[in-house]
């Protein structure tokens, strides 16, 4: 059986990526201050006591754009809600609660899938642990304070999240599958060909310069044969990097 896999969604903006990166314990996902950095999903084999699994982190979730970038954002964000065991939904104790987090919290309900309610930002449970019975109003279950940046409560977070995996047997053997990168200059089909042999929508498309921004892992099977393409940011000269997130995606690609 494979290992358990757990999603994290929520707006965009609520870190997401912040989170994602210090339960995988490297920077695997890009994390700036502005909505919309991780477009695709992101993948990272995280542990907790006893339990291996797989995380998901995926793009903010609009639900009411129609911005083609933000639509395809959410298709895989959907994508990763339908493929997960269970569901961490981050919301931001700073913002408040968002019309649009009810509105993502009735998408989860209807996916039917354990939902782990977490309320990022915390930075002190004394100053904000008032603003967090807030989010009991969106009636998806008890809501757990964490501080990403500052790796607060952390554990009785994935304490919750453990709770409902499904049985799984360790698996000590390592990869051993061919990795494959898929690299070349922006907009020359470099995610096409990914979600052509993935035979899905693994990636982003879009005829937009630097949509794919990370790294993507994407597991592919030919020939009765396992492997491992690896989708990258379109590498450019030094002197067109308008964008520190470009600058980070290209050094992710290399």
């Amino acid at each position: 059986m494979s290992k358990p896999v757990v999603a994290i969604v929520g707006r965009p903006n609520v870190g997401k990526s912040t989170l994602f990166n210090a339960l995988a314990g490297e920077r695997i996902s890009i994390v700036q201050d502005t909505p919309g950095v991780t477009r695709d999903r992101i993948y990272a084999e995280v542990s907790w006591l006893d339990h291996n699994f797989t995380m998901i982190d995926t793009g903010g979730i609009e639900p009411d754009s129609n911005d083609i970038i933000l639509s395809q954002m959410r298709e895989q964000a959907e994508i990763a809600i339908a493929t997960a065991d269970v569901i961490m939904f981050i919301v931001d104790v700073r913002q408040g609660l968002q019309d649009s987090d009810s509105k993502v919290a009735d998408m989860l309900r209807r996916s039917g899938k354990p939902v782990v309610l977490v309320v990022n930002k915390v930075d002190s449970f004394e100053k904000y642990m008032a603003d967090v019975y807030e989010f009991y109003n969106l009636g998806i279950g008890d809501p757990f304070p964490v501080s990403a940046a500052s790796m607060l409560g952390l554990g009785d977070m994935l304490d919750e999240v453990v709770k409902y995996f499904p049985e799984y047997k360790k698996d000590d053997e390592e990869d051993d599958r061919p990795k494959i990168a898929i690299i070349g200059k922006p907009n020359v089909g470099k995610s096409s060909l990914i979600n052509k042999l993935a035979q899905e929508d693994r990636v982003i498309v879009s005829d937009i310069a630097g949509t794919t921004r990370d790294a993507i892992d994407t597991d592919i099977k030919y020939n009765g044969k396992e492997y491992v393409f690896i989708d990258t940011a379109g590498l450019r000269r030094k002197n067109k990097i308008k964008e520190e997130i470009e600058r980070y995606s290209i050094i992710r690609a290399v």
